[in-house]
């Protein structure tokens, strides 16, 4: 059998006394698309930030291809293979799309960081820190050719966008509209050509237009073989796009299958309905225009 993309075996997170994530655990193979649905306040952003180290668990495992990276950096996981979108949107406003995306390869540069190893060790850092100061003043082979290997790699993420991004590259990412900062976002996340991409809803604020482009978009990132990780609201993505769908509710998983069973279960339509919870339809919300 092959080694699972990610295997999250029994996450456990409590906030003072809330048990935000209880006993989690769901394994994603290579190249499959695992969904986490939920009311809110269900834990799913929660299990995401344990997963990708914007949160150190209180027990539980996540293991990436077999590495374990629970309690890891979330530089240390991007690292091993495991780049993430947040759920409210975060780009560098005063960089621009070129410059957001390129940020995403930073921890695989290695000319333009001659002492990266150092970077995790809190009394050498400053080391790694001089020795970024100094490749960015000088040109060297190296850092040439990485440049240039960086330059092809943002193009090529640029050209996924192409028809939203395209003419904007050079735009600093605080004048673009909502969905154009989410495609540049997952962009981002994309370029260093991530194991495991996670999303947490990804077209949060999109309408039903923009919704269905970031459908086509993340259909085509799947038939190319990528593993994804999502959390989303929207039922109608949810079910084309995932292998399988995992239901939480107040911290547990409630239902977990292929999408038409899950929709059909009765703990999922009680979780859903027979609350005041209510799911977010697609497009409903709202969001600025996208600037055509």
């Amino acid at each position: 059998m092959s080694t699972p993309a990610l295997q999250v075996t029994n996450l456990d997170k409590s906030f003072e006394g809330v048990h935000a994530v209880n006993q989690v655990s769901f394994t994603i193979e290579p190249g499959q698309t695992l969904a986490i649905i939920g009311p809110n306040g269900s834990g799913k952003t929660t299990t995401l930030n344990l997963v990708t180290g914007t949160l150190r668990p209180d027990s539980g495992s996540v293991q990436l291809a077999g590495r374990e990276i629970a309690g890891h950096s979330p530089e240390e996981v991007a690292e091993h293979g495991l780049t993430r979108t947040f759920q409210n949107g975060r780009v560098f406003g005063n960089l621009t799309v070129r410059q957001n995306i390129a940020v995403g390869l930073h921890s695989e540069l290695s000319a333009q960081r001659p002492f990266r190893k150092l970077a995790h060790l809190p009394v050498l850092r400053w080391i790694s820190l001089l020795g970024e100061v100094a490749a960015a003043l000088v040109t060297t082979p190296a850092i040439k050719a990485e440049r240039s290997q960086t330059e092809q790699q943002v193009d090529r993420q640029v050209d996924r966008f192409r028809a939203r991004l395209g003419s904007r590259t050079e735009h600093l990412t605080h004048t673009l509209s909502y969905a154009n900062r989410r495609r540049t976002e997952i962009a981002r996340a994309l370029v260093s050509e991530p194991d495991v991409l996670v999303l947490d809803e990804p077209t949060a604020g999109m309408n039903q237009s923009e919704t269905a482009e970031v459908l086509r978009q993340l259909l085509d990132l799947k038939a190319s073989g990528q593993t994804i990780l999502l959390v989303e609201h929207k039922l109608d993505l949810v079910m084309t796009l995932s292998d399988k769908v995992i239901v939480m509710d107040e911290g547990h998983i409630i239902a977990q299958g292929l999408p038409e069973d899950v929709r059909n279960d009765p703990r999922v339509i009680s979780a859903y309905l027979g609350r005041r919870h209510q799911v977010e339809p697609a497009g409903d919300a709202e969001q600025e225009p996208d600037n055509d």
